[in-house]
């Protein structure tokens, strides 16, 4: 049984649920918390697959959105994952800060969606006229959607998906082995096949000075 939801949110479920088998969130920041909350066994993460902040518009691109300047034009929408909760939102607003340009965009930003997925459909649906979101949400739907690269040096964090067992499973060895699993060369070229870029090199190539945050 899967369940899907922003990370902060899910981890906050599990917390008050106590049940779960693996934690998978779209970024270490919340599998540190994760980690803190003593929700997850820290000795099995493993890293299954690597996020680059990226600008999604809808196909057309009708309002020319070509650079994250463009995002703080007059009349352009935009769509971020609510930074509270959902990873994507939270590197989105680190973007617009690390070049200075989130008070000029903010007014310009309608949307704060609920979790990764709902990110990804504010550009696919043409809710709004571009989101920032993971380049990966481009592949989920190629033939609604345009990528427009942010530049290399401007973008100060790469994130990963890790994967953990709760510690409040009932299923530990099942769990570890889909772990295993997912971080193998089997899994590699499966999240390959839908445009996640499965290696710290892959992501590299988009951004080779940006940080990544460690979990050991």
């Amino acid at each position: 049984e899967l369940h899907f939801s922003g990370s902060g949110t899910m981890l906050s479920q599990m917390k008050m649920s106590r049940s779960g088998d693996l934690y998978i969130p779209g970024s270490p920041d919340y599998m540190v918390r994760a980690i803190d909350d003593n929700v997850v066994d820290p000795n099995t993460i493993q890293k299954i697959a690597y996020l680059v902040p990226a600008i999604i518009t809808p196909k057309g691109n009708s309002e020319n959105v070509n650079s994250l300047e463009d995002l703080a034009n007059p009349g352009v929408e935009v769509g971020i994952g609510d930074p509270e909760s959902v990873c994507v939102g939270e590197y989105a607003v680190g973007v617009l800060e690390y070049n200075g340009l989130y008070e000029e965009v903010e007014p310009n930003i309608t949307v704060h969606a609920e979790s990764c997925s709902k990110t990804a459909n504010l550009a696919a649906l043409g809710t709004v006229d571009a989101i920032i979101g993971w380049r990966v949400f481009h592949f989920w739907n190629p033939e609604k959607t345009k990528i427009v690269y942010i530049r290399e040096n401007r973008i100060p964090r790469i994130s990963f998906v890790p994967a953990a067992v709760s510690k409040f499973t009932d299923n530990t060895g099942k769990a570890q082995q889909f772990i295993d699993y997912l971080a193998s060369s089997e899994g590699n070229h499966f999240f390959r096949e839908y445009g996640y870029l499965a290696t710290e090199n892959e992501a590299r190539e988009l951004a080779p000075s940006a940080s990544i945050l460690s979990l050991s």
